[in-house]
C-alpha cells in the first residue's frame, strides 16, 4: 500500500521532490575542476580564514593557456610552411642573375648597280615590302602559352619587353637620327649598360661594341627620312631555356625610306629605299621580367645598300638614289635581307640581292 501521505499509485514524475528537480544544477567534476575558486570545507571557514572561497592551483588552469601555446605554434608553423613552398614555388623570382656581353655582327650589304630612286610610295609599291605594315604594327606578337616554369603571363611580358626593345631601337625617330639612345638604354639590363655606353661613345669592329648592332641610326648630315615610319616584318619566338632562364628570338626586316639631308632650298632629292635585317637573342631571368628590362645576347645585323668598305659600327652608311657601289664584286654572297628565318651571313660584307631592290 501506499503510504499515507504519498498518491495511490506513488510519486509521480517530473513533480517536486524527484532527482530531475535538481539535475539541471548538478556540476560534473569536469565542471569543478575547472572553477578558479573553491570554497573552503566547514573545517577550514572555523579556523583563521576570513575568505569563504579560495583559488585553485594554478597547474590545472594552466591548461587553457597551454593549449593556447600550441595552437600558437600551430599556426607559426602552418605559416612557416607556407613561406617555403612560396620559395620553393618556381614562379617566385630567384637571385638575379648576371647579363652576358652583347656578341656583335654587322654585315654590309652592296648593290651590285645603281640604289633605285623615286617617291616613297612608288618605292614601296614595287618593292617586296609592299605588303609589309608600317611601324610597329609590323611587329607581332605570337600567341603565348606557359612553359614549364614560366606562366602565360610571364611569357607575354619577354615578347612585349623585346617589342618594345625593337620598337625603341629601330623606329623611334630621335634614335635613328641619333639624337638620343636613351630609350634604348632604359630597356638593358644594368649589367650591360656599361658596354652599350662604351657602344654609344666609342663604336668598334670588335664583335661587342658595334652601335649598329643595339640599334639603327643614320648620320644626319648625310641622310634624312624620306617617310617618317619604316615598313617592318617578321617573327618573334619564345623558348625556355632553363628553370629561371626564357629566350625571346626577334628576326625582323625594316624598310626605310631615306634622301639626302636637305641642303637649303631647291626640289626635293629623290628618294630610295634602305633595307635592315636584324636578328636580335633576348634572354630573360625573372628580375628582368619583373623589372621591363632586357638582356641580349647577340645581334646580327645586315643592312643595304652600302659599300663594303665603309666603317658601319656606328652609324650605318646608306648609298642614296642613283649612287654605285664600286666593291660590290668582292662580297663573297648575294644575300636577300627579306629572307628572314635563316641563318645570318657570318661575312664582313655581302651583295645586296637584285631582288631586294625595287623594281621601276
Amino acid at each position: 500500500m501506499a503510504g499515507r501521505g504519498d498518491p495511490p499509485e506513488g510519486t509521480p514524475e517530473g513533480l517536486p521532490g524527484g532527482e530531475d528537480e535538481y539535475r539541471s544544477v548538478v556540476f560534473d567534476e569536469a565542471f569543478i575542476r575547472a572553477a578558479h575558486l573553491q570554497e573552503f570545507s566547514a573545517r577550514e571557514r572555523m579556523g583563521e580564514h576570513a575568505q569563504a572561497v579560495r583559488s585553485r592551483s594554478s597547474w590545472e588552469s594552466r591548461s587553457g593557456s597551454r593549449q593556447a601555446v600550441m595552437l600558437v605554434l600551430l599556426i607559426l608553423l602552418a605559416f612557416g610552411t607556407a613561406i617555403y613552398l612560396g620559395v620553393r614555388n618556381p614562379y617566385q623570382p630567384p637571385v638575379d642573375q648576371r647579363a652576358e656581353p652583347l656578341r656583335t655582327t654587322v654585315v654590309p650589304l652592296a648593290p651590285q648597280g645603281a640604289v633605285p630612286g623615286g617617291t616613297p610610295t612608288q618605292l614601296f609599291a614595287h618593292s617586296p615590302a609592299a605588303e609589309y605594315r608600317t611601324g610597329a604594327a609590323g611587329i607581332n606578337l605570337p600567341i603565348a602559352g606557359r612553359t614549364s616554369h614560366f606562366a602565360e603571363s610571364q611569357v607575354v611580358t619577354g615578347l612585349s619587353i623585346a617589342k618594345d626593345y625593337l620598337v625603341a631601337s629601330a623606329l623611334e625617330p630621335d634614335v635613328l637620327s641619333g639624337a638620343t639612345a636613351r630609350p634604348v638604354r632604359l630597356l638593358l639590363d644594368p649589367d650591360q649598360l656599361e658596354q652599350f655606353d662604351r657602344s654609344v661613345e666609342s663604336p668598334a669592329d670588335d664583335g661587342r661594341h658595334a652601335l649598329a648592332a643595339w640599334l639603327v641610326r643614320f648620320d644626319p648630315r648625310q641622310v634624312a627620312l624620306a617617310e617618317p615610319a619604316a615598313r617592318v616584318q617578321g617573327v618573334l619566338r619564345f623558348e625556355e631555356v632553363g628553370p629561371d632562364t626564357l629566350d625571346v628570338t626577334a628576326d625582323h626586316t625594316y624598310t626605310y625610306a631615306l634622301r639626302p639631308a636637305s641642303q637649303g632650298t631647291g626640289p626635293v632629292a629623290a628618294a630610295s629605299l634602305f633595307t635592315v635585317h636584324r636578328v636580335v637573342h633576348f634572354r630573360f631571368d625573372r628580375e628582368d621580367l619583373r623589372m621591363h628590362r632586357a638582356e641580349l645576347l647577340t645581334s646580327t645585323v645586315e643592312a643595304g645598300p652600302q659599300a663594303c668598305g665603309t666603317d658601319t659600327t656606328g652609324s650605318l652608311k646608306p648609298l642614296l638614289a642613283g649612287a654605285r657601289a664600286s666593291d660590290a664584286s668582292t662580297g663573297p654572297a648575294v644575300t636577300d635581307p627579306y629572307a628572314t628565318a635563316r641563318p645570318a651571313a657570318p661575312t664582313l660584307c655581302g651583295v645586296l640581292a637584285p631582288s631586294a631592290q625595287p623594281s621601276l
